[in-house]
């Protein structure tokens, strides 16, 4: 009798500010809108044949909150802190305490712009980082995500 595995589901969350995307400073964080990553994220879901979700807020409680909600629906996390990358002490513990991996990304390399940018707390918590590749730090993140939790 053969079973069939699991389908993966994975969440995507979008920090304070990403809903600007496109428009906010292009030539840092280019001119795609958020709307066209999210439809990139959801196309390469369907390639990999997992299900996604992605979420976007301003507010780091509304994304501790989804994360919470997460904890027994999914299995991975693609996540953009975008301002809270560097005082979200409340995402560090949360992807600390939730039972799946997370992946911290960036649009630019937060390594190459202001010193105060080069420090992120959510990443110490984090799996691992991509960042630097604009909307395709999103897709390289995801891809890598699904390949290795289909490994585990």
């Amino acid at each position: 009798m053969s079973t069939t595995p699991k389908r993966l589901k994975i969440l995507v969350l979008h920090g304070p500010n990403l809903n600007l995307l496109g428009r906010r400073e292009p030539h840092i964080y280019g001119t795609t809108t958020l709307e066209q990553i999210d439809s990139r994220i959801e196309a390469l879901a369907r390639e990999l044949d997992v299900d996604v979700e992605c979420f976007q807020s301003n507010y780091e409680g509304a994304l501790l909150d989804r994360l919470h909600a997460a904890i027994d629906e999914f299995d991975g996390c693609i996540l953009n802190p975008a301002a809270l990358t560097q005082h979200g002490v409340g995402l560090h513990d949360c992807i600390k305490a939730v039972p799946f991996p997370v992946v911290e990304v960036h649009l630019s390399n937060i390594h190459a712009r202001e010193e105060w940018r080069r420090h992120s707390i959510v990443g110490q918590a984090a799996k691992a980082s991509v960042q630097g590749f604009g909307w395709r730090s999103y897709t390289a993140a995801f891809r890598a995500l699904v390949e290795q939790l289909r490994d585990a």
